[in-house]
């Protein structure tokens, strides 16, 4: 691996760990449920490219696989969360 890359990669997993901590900081202090459950999505989304870069740095297949199924979950659950929100259920 070339030298600039292994530095972009450890610059890009910096700034998806800062993003994460700051999204943390958004789901446990948000003004409303709203800005929670965005904040919660988009912690998916942080994680599964974090899990991607993570798997460009290794260069294993099973990374991917992992940032897909979080994609899967991130998207069932966001729609579950908005749901509740809108309706106060999940399951008519």
């Amino acid at each position: 691996m070339s030298p600039f890359l292994s530095v972009a990669i450890t610059a890009t997993l910096l700034a998806y760990g800062v993003a994460m901590l700051l999204l943390l900081w958004r789901v446990l202090h948000g003004p409303s449920a709203q800005d929670r459950v965005l904040a919660l999505d988009s912690i998916y989304n942080v994680g599964m490219l974090l899990v991607l870069v993570v798997g460009i740095r290794y260069a294993s297949d099973v990374f991917f696989e992992a940032a897909l199924l979080i994609a899967l979950f991130g998207f069932v659950g966001s729609s579950a969360m908005a749901k509740f929100l809108l309706r106060g259920e999940v399951i008519e």
